[in-house]
């Protein structure tokens, strides 16, 4: 006990038991959470909520038409890439068509290359016939060999006195009119000319006989 109080003090601590500075309102700081004891409060009334936020967004998303949202996509990339596919697949086709194309022209045009280089002995087989000098088995291997390249790679020859003149297959050396012909022709065969189906190694080499 502090005896330095005065009657009335310890009168009031005694009676209540309680100090009255303590149930002075100005006696406690207000807004001091700590000191106060109490945590901060919110009305409940006034609490925020996304309740009303979260239900507008799934009324605003519905699933079916998300559904038919994707399935279109795919359906779309679908035929994307079908065509693509496609074009690819035509691309190739063209390309394998193109590749067997230059393969069977160059492989004509290499039978060509060898076939040119054979027609000066295929010229002496023809002239040694003319002058009866192919006979016997030289002959007949002459004759074979002919037939070999006329089966196999269609190689002929052409050229004969009294065919029709034609430009494109013939070389003509000279000219000589004449009144026992109706229209050009040949006259005299120089050189025969060699076919190999279609196009011509070499042409003939001629003398026409034109009309007067």
């Amino acid at each position: 006990m502090n005896n330095n109080q005065s009657p009335e003090e310890m009168t009031s601590k005694d009676a209540g038991g309680v100090d009255e500075t303590q149930l002075d309102p100005a006696a406690t700081p207000a807004g001091d959470p700590a000191e106060s004891g109490a945590g901060p409060t919110t009305d409940a009334g006034t609490e925020p909520t996304d309740a009303g936020g979260d239900e507008g967004a799934a009324q605003a998303v519905d699933p079916f038409e998300a559904a038919q949202a994707t399935i279109a996509d795919l359906e779309d990339q679908l035929a994307r890439s079908r065509a693509d596919i496609y074009n690819v697949s035509q691309e190739y086709n063209a390309y394998v068509r193109r590749s067997k194309a230059e393969a069977a022209a160059q492989k004509k045009a290499g039978i060509a290359e060898v076939l040119e280089t054979l027609l000066s002995v295929l010229d002496d087989i023809e002239l040694a016939r003319q002058h009866d000098d192919l006979t016997g088995p030289a002959g007949q291997i002459a004759t074979k060999v002919e037939n070999t390249l006329e089966t196999n790679y269609q190689l002929v020859r052409f050229g004969e006195v009294g065919e029709p003149f034609d430009p494109e297959i013939h070389d003509a050396l000279m000219n000589t009119p004449s009144e026992d012909v109706e229209t050009e022709q040949i006259g005299t065969l120089i050189q025969p000319g060699y076919k190999m189906g279609d196009r011509v190694l070499r042409p003939a080499r001629v003398g026409v006989v034109s009309p007067q």
